[in-house]
């Protein structure tokens, strides 16, 4: 079984990793943002909240995130393991992770400011299907339409530089402490997220001492 925490910015590829990890060992990938994004467009009272939250730039309150995250690990399903994205964000967050589970690795990638304000800025949302695009590494065929259901293509309502910015403050702020927590453990493994993808997801393989990437 493998335990794995994937940290970083955002626009770092976390959820990109993740999913290849997930699809070669059977992993469960929790995406905390994912399932807030789900509640958004099937309007649940959560989700009505926590739009109120993201449309003002801030982060959602640690109770809530810290329930989503328990539930969504009771629920048993992760046999071959798990790899949580976008969890935790702060030192309260990753005491009260460690408090109730165990993890084999932090995946730390790196990536500076700038680099992920340009990512972010090009980022878009099917406004029917919810499918991600980006205009840097996934664009649509035709522009701003999405491929599967010709849905429109937006941008997110909190990608503007302002709220991003604020976003990168509060990271860099809140997240050096969970990652000294865990170097502390000798949990870290942190990797170049300016690489391409697939370089990044080979480097991250052989320090955690799995199988290779199939013609890599």
């Amino acid at each position: 079984m493998h335990k794995y925490i994937v940290m970083g910015p955002q626009g770092c590829g976390k959820g990109t990793q993740a999913k290849m990890l997930e699809k070669d060992f059977d992993l469960v990938h929790i995406s905390v943002g994912d399932i807030f994004r789900w509640q958004v467009q099937h309007h649940t009272k959560l989700g009505a909240k926590v739009k109120r939250i993201v449309a003002s730039g801030l982060l959602v309150p640690d109770e809530l995130v810290n329930e989503v995250v328990t539930e969504r690990l009771e629920l048993h399903d992760w046999n071959y393991g798990f790899i949580l994205d976008g969890f935790p964000r702060n030192e309260n967050q990753a005491v009260f992770f460690l408090e109730r589970y165990d993890v084999d690795a932090v995946l730390l990638i790196e990536v500076p400011d700038e680099v992920v304000l340009e990512r972010i800025m090009s980022r878009r949302l099917c406004s029917n299907c919810g499918l991600d695009y980006n205009l840097i590494f996934h664009r649509p065929a035709t522009p701003d339409v999405c491929d599967v259901c010709k849905g429109k293509l937006v941008a997110r309502a909190d990608d503007n530089p302002e709220a991003v910015k604020g976003r990168l403050a509060d990271y860099r702020e809140k997240t050096q402490p969970i990652i000294d927590l865990f170097r502390r453990k000798e949990l870290v493994v942190a990797v170049d997220g300016t690489k391409k993808a697939a370089d990044i997801q080979a480097e991250l393989r052989e320090r955690l001492a799995l199988p290779a990437l199939i013609g890599a």
